[in-house]
């Protein structure tokens, strides 16, 4: 016999017993089955059929009968051994997806784009846990494609995500808007300047995004909209090795301010075509949602034009 088919065999033969571990486990602890019948509110003649059953599922002997009671066989022993591990671990896993599914201390994963990390997400949660202190967060950092992407797998509840997608399984609501600017070294020719068309900078050498970041699908359109494909030099994963490279003189950027200012750029406002992008919360809505899940969505989205910029008492 291979090992693929003994895999197969042993896979078939865990298919048909595992509903029957219980029973099993319990009638191991009585040494008694009308004793373990009645703990498990069975009648005693099913509990002997199933452990007959399962007797000839394993295909060994498992209990030997001992005048009105029964006792473990060697074989019984060792398998009794893993049942009960697998019936410790199954119910820690129960208690874990209880407790996450829990009003007071469930757990919400939570998705959002790079640039939302130093300040923008921190408040949010920081202001959610004022009136929530026991739910936990699992948070993920990735782009707009790989978060979307994670969500329909199962793995994040809801994500902030940019630009909006457009899709039918996918529930999204607009948040607020992020002006982009065009950020040039401190000692470029339009660095003087306040605002600028961003058709002026037609002739620099850009760094931007990878592409397949939501960033540099929003900045594409604008470039596009200007009339001009921009020359890049650099791309990049995150917005302020993008800001270090402008600083060094190496080309010219189109991003979100930064949460601290950077040495060396200037951030100038585009005035044509209107840079700008829309952050969004997206969610699952044929997905069934946590209580968790429930109330920091509807915080969320309470924050609507609020969520790039915070009331001053709340800091």
């Amino acid at each position: 016999m291979t090992y693929d088919s003994r895999s197969a065999e042993v896979s078939e033969v865990v298919a048909a017993i595992a509903p029957l571990l219980t029973q099993f486990a319990a009638v191991a602890r009585e040494e008694h089955i009308t004793r373990a019948a009645a703990g498990l509110g069975i009648p005693q003649p099913t509990l002997s059929r199933t452990m007959a059953r399962l007797e000839a599922d394993a295909g060994v002997p498992l209990l030997a009968r001992t005048g009105r009671g029964v006792a473990l066989t060697r074989q019984g022993h060792t398998l009794l051994g893993y049942v009960e591990q697998a019936l410790a671990l199954l119910e820690r896993g129960l208690d874990e997806v209880i407790e996450d599914a829990g009003e007071a201390r469930g757990k919400v994963a939570f998705g959002f784009l790079h640039t939302m990390g130093p300040e923008a997400v921190p408040e949010l949660l920081r202001a959610f846990r004022v009136d929530h202190p026991g739910i936990r967060f699992q948070l993920v950092q990735a782009s707009a494609s790989v978060m979307l992407e994670r969500m329909r797998a199962g793995e994040l509840d809801l994500c902030l995500t940019a630009p909006l997608p457009d899709a039918p399984d996918l529930a999204v609501r607009a948040l607020d808007d992020q002006r982009l600017y065009l950020v040039v070294p401190a000692d470029h020719r339009l660095a003087g300047r306040r605002r600028v068309r961003l058709a002026e900078a037609a002739e620099d050498v850009f760094v931007c995004m990878e592409a397949g970041y939501g960033l540099r699908r929003i900045t594409d359109a604008l470039f596009a909209e200007a009339g001009f494909v921009p020359k890049v030099a650099f791309e990049g994963e995150e917005t302020d090795t993008l800001r270090g490279l402008v600083a060094a003189g190496l080309g010219v950027a189109l991003l979100p301010a930064p949460d601290t200012p950077r040495p060396g750029t200037v951030d100038l406002t585009v005035t044509a075509p209107r840079a700008f992008r829309t952050i969004g919360l997206a969610w699952m809505p044929s997905r069934p949602e946590t209580a968790p899940v429930r109330l920091f969505r509807e915080f969320v989205l309470g924050r609507r034009g609020r969520l790039l910029h915070p009331d001053p008492a709340n800091g």
